[in-house]
């Protein structure tokens, strides 16, 4: 039973999993997606959505905040610059966690972490399936051109044999 257990330890020590979470957020948010084992992706989840959350106010205090988080300059550059202006509308759920099989030396179980609002390909099939109409207006449709495919036949003939006197 887990009972009173609220984070994964990792089986590390806690500052070796500080460290390490504290890294892993430093390449999300500079590479806008890792590849990593499911349960690190978990425990990121819930280690890097909250300085996600704390970037939207850009102000010293929380500047300061995340960098106690992070120790990266660079990244907290990239996060209140790049990441903050573009999820300021979303209320929340920044990171997707989707799990792409496992790993071939010991059979852990893998999943590629991401930035929501960063994955263009996703965005792209979005607005793509968007645009998309539904089967009851596309039979509709349908039904109009194979009745103009005959109308348009005739409507030709005449008017070349204007043309011809």
């Amino acid at each position: 039973m887990r009972h009173n257990k609220a984070i994964n330890h990792l089986g590390r020590k806690s500052g070796h999993r500080k460290a390490m979470l504290a890294n892993m957020a430093t390449s999300l948010i500079m590479h806008k997606r890792i590849k990593t084992t499911v349960a690190k992706a978990k425990a990121l989840k819930s280690y890097v959505e909250p300085l996600i959350t704390k970037s939207k106010e850009d102000t010293t205090h929380s500047r300061r905040t995340v960098f106690s988080y992070l120790k990266n300059k660079e990244a907290i550059k990239e996060l209140f610059g790049v990441i903050a202006p573009k999820i300021a509308d979303r209320p929340g759920g920044y990171t997707r966690v989707l799990h792409t099989g496992f790993r071939l030396g010991d059979g852990a179980d893998m999943a590629l972490i991401e930035l929501v609002d960063f994955n263009e390909a996703a965005l792209a099939s979005a607005k793509k399936e968007a645009k998309k109409s539904t089967r009851r207006s596309r039979a509709k449709k349908a039904e109009p051109k194979a009745e103009a495919a005959p109308a348009e036949a005739p409507a030709e003939a005449p008017a070349e044999e204007p043309k011809a006197e």
